[in-house]
């Protein structure tokens, strides 16, 4: 197959085209932390203001993120960029992010956040499950080509 044709048909070489930028992700990292406004992402990322605005853009084209208008009082119009469906499921990937940063970058301090179930507040991770719920360690599973299937 053409690596042109197989990047097209590849589900991660399509998901970079939109996540593929260090400030993507970390603007997504910081919608989970409750941010939404662009002076809040602006101010809790140091990023440039025009680098800022492009990768909101991109978030809000590709439906990750909703630009919604808001006003406070006696100000002017402005935006907030909340998470939609499609930005919510990218919880994991972060956590995915995180769990191999925790493990491979690992700092002398310890792991900068811990991912809890919001009830009971034990820790959670991510792993592979069969359909019927069993957890298979990552070391046992492999891609499989659709042509394949």
């Amino acid at each position: 197959m053409d690596p042109t044709e197989f990047n097209a048909r590849c589900s991660i070489a399509r998901s970079l085209d939109v996540l593929g930028e260090k400030w993507t992700l970390l603007i997504l990292r910081e919608a989970f932390r409750g941010r939404a406004r662009f002076s809040e992402f602006r101010d809790s990322l140091g990023v440039a203001r025009d680098i800022l605005a492009n990768r909101l853009a991109t978030l809000v084209e590709y439906g990750v993120l909703e630009k919604r208008a808001y006003r406070d009082e006696n100000a002017r119009e402005r935006f907030e960029y909340v998470l939609t469906p499609a930005g919510r499921d990218l919880r994991v990937v972060l956590v995915a992010l995180t769990e191999w940063g925790d493990r491979h970058r690992a700092l002398p301090t310890g792991p900068s956040v811990a991912y809890v179930e919001e009830a009971s507040g034990q820790p959670v991770h991510l792993e592979f499950v069969t359909a019927d719920g069993r957890p298979v360690p990552a070391s046992v599973v492999t891609s499989v080509f659709a042509d394949a299937v």
